[in-house]
C-alpha cells in the first residue's frame, strides 16, 4: 500500500510539474514581444470625420500605440471616408488607414494608383447602413426618397458609396431622381428636419455623432430589406461585401423601441502597403488584438475585434507582418 501511494504521489507530482511548465511557457509567449525593443519612426493613420467612429477608433489606438511603442510618433489624418483613405494608402500619402471592404474592392477593381500594393492587417469591426429620417417622416421606404432632399456623404466618403448603390437598386437616380446633398455625420444629424428630409450614414453602432440625437426619439431608421441587398449584389464589383443583417435594438434604444432594423453590413479593415516595415506591423497588428478591450469601452463595436477574425482581410492578403503576428498566436 504504502509503494502504490508513493507511486501516484509519483505521478501526481510530475503532472504538477508538467502543468507548471506549460503555464510558464504561455506566460513567457505572452510577455516576450513585450520584452523586445519596440521599433520607433513616424506612421500616419488615415481615419474619417471628426464625429465618426473611424476618428474615435484612431485616437484611441494611437493612445494604445503610444503606451506600447513609446518611440512611434503616430500621426492621424481626417479624411471624408473609406475612399479617401484607401486612396492615400495606396499613393503613399498615409502608412495606415481604417477603410470598408467595399471600397477597397472597388478601388482595386479600378486598377487605379497603387492598387496592387494594398495589403491587409486587420479585420476590425462591421458598419451599419443607417438611413435617418425625423420621426414624424412620410418616408417609409427607401423608394419614398424620389424628390426628397437627402445627404449621400461627403464625395470620398465610403458612405457616398454605399448611398448611391442603395438608392440605384431601389430604381433611383441619386443625381436626377433627389436633392443630393454631401452632408455627413458631424452636420447631417442637426440638418435633419431643417433642409434635409433623410441622410444616409454608415458606421459602428452606436455612432456617437447621432447617439444623443437618437436618444429622445426625434429620429426613425427607414429599413432596408434584405431583397434591396440582393438587388446590391446584381451590380457587381465590391457590393459582394454587403450583407443583409439587422441593426440591433440596443444601438439606439431611445429610438428604435425594442425594434431590430433591417439593414446592410460591412467589414471595415486595418489596411497598409506591401512595402511597410514587416516588423513595426507585426507590433501594430499584435496592439490593435491586445487593446480590444481598452478601445472597446469606448468604441462599442470595436469590441467585436478578435483574432479569430481579425486574420481574414478579404479582398486583400495579409501584409507579411501581420501573417507573422497571427502565426505566433495561432493555437
Amino acid at each position: 500500500m504504502p509503494i502504490a501511494l508513493s507511486r501516484i504521489g509519483r505521478r501526481r507530482a510530475l503532472q504538477g510539474a508538467a502543468a507548471a511548465v506549460v503555464a510558464l511557457g504561455l506566460l513567457l509567449w505572452w510577455v516576450a514581444p513585450w520584452r523586445e525593443e519596440p521599433p520607433g519612426g513616424t506612421v500616419t493613420l488615415s481615419t474619417g470625420t471628426r464625429a465618426g467612429v473611424y476618428q474615435k477608433y484612431g485616437e484611441l489606438l494611437r493612445s494604445s500605440l503610444d503606451k506600447h511603442m513609446p518611440d512611434l510618433e503616430v500621426r492621424l489624418l481626417t479624411s471624408d471616408g473609406s475612399q479617401e483613405n484607401v486612396r492615400r494608402v495606396a499613393t503613399g500619402q498615409a502608412d495606415f488607414a481604417i477603410a470598408a471592404a467595399d471600397a477597397v474592392q472597388t478601388y482595386r477593381l479600378s486598377g487605379r494608383s497603387g492598387a496592387d500594393r494594398l495589403r491587409g492587417v486587420a479585420r476590425l469591426y462591421d458598419d451599419y447602413v443607417q438611413l435617418v429620417v425625423p420621426s414624424g417622416s412620410d418616408i417609409r421606404t427607401v423608394a419614398d426618397l424620389r424628390g426628397k432632399r437627402v445627404a449621400i456623404g461627403p464625395p470620398k466618403s465610403g458612405v457616398r458609396l454605399i448611398a448611391n448603390r442603395v438608392l440605384e437598386a431601389a430604381g433611383i437616380d441619386p443625381e436626377k431622381d433627389i436633392q443630393p446633398s454631401s452632408d455627413g455625420i458631424d452636420v447631417g444629424p442637426q440638418r435633419l428636419g431643417h433642409g434635409l428630409d433623410a441622410f444616409f450614414w454608415s458606421g459602428g453602432v452606436p455612432t456617437d455623432g447621432l447617439k444623443k440625437f437618437a436618444e429622445n426619439s426625434s429620429l426613425r431608421f427607414v429599413p432596408i430589406p434584405a431583397s434591396l441587398v440582393a438587388e446590391l449584389h446584381e451590380q457587381g464589383g465590391g457590393t459582394r461585401h454587403y450583407r443583409a443583417t439587422n441593426m440591433p435594438e440596443s444601438a439606439y434604444p431611445g429610438s428604435q423601441h425594442g425594434v431590430a432594423v433591417p439593414t446592410l453590413a460591412v467589414s471595415n479593415l486595418l489596411i497598409t502597403r506591401a512595402d511597410a516595415d514587416p516588423r513595426l506591423t507585426e507590433w501594430l497588428t499584435r496592439i490593435v488584438l491586445r487593446s480590444r478591450d481598452n478601445i472597446g469601452a469606448h468604441v462599442h463595436s470595436a469590441q467585436l475585434v478578435d483574432v479569430r477574425t481579425a486574420i481574414y482581410t478579404d479582398p486583400l492578403q495579409l501584409h507579411e507582418g501581420a501573417r507573422s503576428y497571427y502565426r505566433s498566436v495561432k493555437p
